[in-house]
Parts: structure tokens; sequence; C-alpha cells
């Protein structure tokens, strides 16, 4: 959807196509089914302006499309490698309603190998006579920041065998102004993934060194604004806390991982980074049941905590692999009564996390009412200006487990509260 209200508001003429209708009728409405921040007034505007359009009908959109971009999810199945049956039912689709010369371009995540793939489905599928080009084009957008992220991209990859069919896909980002890179398919396919792959390790590698400043004294605040200012480093993703999640980075390290191992030439610093990232709520979880808890079967019985932030970031309603999940369930096993409170994603963290033992609330306010800790799971911007003294009053015991390092301890201590943050010994008023 980023995608295509961009590509429209640049002034081309686009048609989205999806399996659901519902979706499709809502979109034609002008209504939006995704929380994304500029996204809404995108859609409206290119409704509006008639170059924006919606249906479910494939060779509707192929008949009218000189370029086709498939955008559709990329599972992961249970050896850690991708499901591609959505790639290959959008290619068959195409395939069949091919009438001239298109160019199919990848937007999904896929392994490397997947541009001959699509290839091989549509001259399986398609009209022999039928002239067409695949190209590899990765996006590299952040939820909550997608529509920013399109207009002004670090770079764009292109992918594809074809020199002609990899300078008109070119010409479709130059308003944008963006350093291109023009390579070959398996390049292309892979940038993306080993670009993920290196942000999360740089993840994992910040968290383990937090391990680390909790035991010495430390603070790993300092120390990643001190990692971060060295240019080769670079300061993105040194933000300790309860480790990446999200629909990218867990799915796209174990099917680099998998793919690796396939072909003999495993990236087996990705064990390791895939390790630390798992162990980042256990260890969370039992911080709070170290303070909190009794030595009994449910540690947590007779206590209730308020969590704050259910998505998996801020600025989203996306729950997938969101480390709420994780914490929620491990927290009710331990026998505690959860109070939670999320701006947007309350609805969709329902439907995931169930209700038993959890009271969803109206405000963090209301969440903390009668709760023994605060739990800080997703850095809302909401969260960093409570008013801590009106949010202490709430509480039978003024405790905040900070899994986002969202305030400084000064800054709590002040308020009155003991303070447990990410790389940092605890602070007591």
């Amino acid at each position: 959807m980023v995608t295509g209200a961009v590509f429209a508001d640049l002034g081309n003429d686009v048609i989205g196509v999806d399996i659901d209708q519902n979706r499709v009728d809502t979109l034609n409405s002008g209504g939006c089914p995704i929380h994304e921040p500029r996204l809404p007034e995108l859609l409206k505007h290119n409704l509006r302006e008639g170059r924006l359009t919606f249906t479910t009908s494939i060779p509707e959109a192929v008949l009218k499309s000189e370029i086709i971009f498939v955008c559709v999810g990329t599972p992961p199945v249970e050896d850690g490698g991708t499901n591609l049956s959505q790639v290959e039912a959008a290619a068959t689709g195409i395939a069949r309603a091919l009438n001239s010369y298109k160019i199919i371009v990848n937007k999904s995540t896929v392994p490397v190998g997947t541009g001959d793939f699509v290839r091989e489905v549509i001259e399986k599928n398609g009209v022999a006579s039928t002239d067409f080009d695949v190209v590899c084009n990765p996006e590299f957008l952040r939820e909550g920041q997608a529509v920013r992220d399109t207009l002004q991209p670090d770079r764009i990859v292109i992918g594809s065998a074809s020199e002609k069919a990899a300078k008109i896909v070119q010409l479709l980002y130059q308003a944008l102004n963006a350093p291109c890179i023009i390579t070959d398919t398996q390049s292309a396919e892979l940038i993306k993934y080993a670009s993920n792959a290196f942000l999360a390790t740089k993840i994992s590698f910040i968290n383990a060194v937090a391990n680390l400043c909790e035991k010495t004294q430390a603070d790993i605040r300092e120390v990643a604004k001190g990692v971060g200012a060295d240019s080769r480093i670079g300061p993105a993703f040194l933000g300790a806390g309860l480790g990446y999640g999200g629909s990218c980075f867990p799915k796209d390290i174990d099917a680099l991982l998998q793919a690796s191992r396939k072909l003999g030439a495993e990236i087996s610093i990705l064990e390791a980074v895939r390790a630390e990232n798992d162990n980042r709520v256990p260890r969370f979880v039992q911080r709070i049941i170290d303070r909190l808890g009794a030595t009994s079967r449910l540690p947590l019985e007779g206590k209730t905590i308020g969590v704050l932030g259910l998505s998996f970031k801020p600025d989203t309603d996306d729950m997938r692999e969101a480390k709420s999940i994780e914490i929620c369930h491990a927290l009710r096993e331990a026998g505690a009564e959860l109070r939670v409170y999320d701006p947007i994603a309350t609805e969709n963290a329902r439907r995931i996390i169930g209700d038993e033992g959890i009271e969803y609330c109206q405000s963090p306010y209301v969440a903390a009412k009668g709760a023994s800790g605060i739990v800080i799971v997703t850095e809302w911007r909401d969260f960093i200006q409570l008013n801590l003294n009106r949010l202490k009053t709430e509480m039978v015991e003024p405790i905040i487990f900070d899994g986002r390092n969202i305030y400084s301890p000064e800054q709590v201590t002040d308020a009155g509260f003991e303070y447990f943050s990410i790389g940092k010994t605890p602070a007591k008023p």
C-alpha cells in the first residue's frame, strides 16, 4: 500500500490488487486497514485524483500495466526456509493474463534464486510468445516510517539480467533523487537478507554488551554513544533493549541461516545473533521475578503488573513477533495478573494474547492501578511524557522495569520509583 500510494503520488497510474474483497472495498472507499503515519492521507488524495484504484482482478491489473510489483508475504516454514506459495500464486496469475511485454518486479523479501523461479512459473503458465523480464527490487521500509523511507530512501536496489528492464524500473524512482544500485538478480536478492542480518547483529551485539554493563556498573547508553560515534559503526541500531522482533528480522535471519547451510556456506555468527535475541525476554522476565517474586511454584501469584506497549514497535499496530506476546505469556505463567495498554494495537493484541488474566486498559494510568510494577515494552512517545507522580499514586509498589530505556534513572528515581533498565544496575530513589 505504501509503495503503491507513493508511486501514485509521483504521478503514475497505480492499480492495487488483493484477494481480500473487504480490504479492496475499504481501500476504494478511502479507508486504510493498517496504521501507518501519513498513509491514509496519501491514499485518499490519490484516489480522489484518479491515479490509484484497487481491485481483486489480477487480469484487469496486468492488462492495464507496464510494470507489475509482487508484494506478497513470504512467511517462514518449519525448517527456517521461506514459503514461496504466495509468490508462485501471484506469478501464475500474472502469467495467465500476459498480453504484451511486461516487467515483473519482486518487491517481496525472497531467497536467492527466486527471480529464476518466477521466470519459470511464468514461462510454464503463460503464452509462449509473450515477452517479459523479471526484476528484484527489495524494499527497505521501517514500519511506522514507511512513507518517509519510501520518499527518502538510503538507496534503491535493482537487480535484473535485463539492462532494459532495470533502466525502466530506475525511471520510476527518478523523482526521488536517491542513489541507485543496479546489479544482477541474485545480488539484489541477497542484499536485502544481508542488510537485515547485519542490523540484527548490531542489536544482538549491543544487548550482549548490556548484560556485561549490568555486572560492572557501566552504563550501556554511554557505551553505545561512544561506540556509535565511530563513523565506521554509526549510532543506528545500538539501542539496547528486548531484542529485535517484527515481521522481518526473525524470519530473515532464519531464512539466511537455512539457505547458507543448504549451500554449504553456513554463516555461523547468525546462530549467536539469534541465540542472544532469544534470551532477551527470559532474562528480562527473570529480573522481574527476582525483584517481585516469592519462592513458590508461581512466584508472581497475587501480584498485578502493568504492561505498557503491545505492538512490536511504536507507530504501528503490527503484532507480528512482538515482545509483548512473550512477556505477557511468561508473566502469566509466573502467576501475575496483567493490566495492559497500547495506544493503537489493543485489538490486534487481544486476538493474539487472549483475555485470561489480562485486563486491556484505556490509559497507562488505568493500567498502573494496583500494580506492583510497570513494564515498558514498546517505546511509544506517549510513555516518555507520562506524569510519573500520577503513575506512582496508582501503584502498590513504585517500580518500573524499562525494557526500552526510555527514561533516565535520575528522572525516575527523583519521582520516587525503583528503576530497572537494560544495561545498567538498578537505581533506587
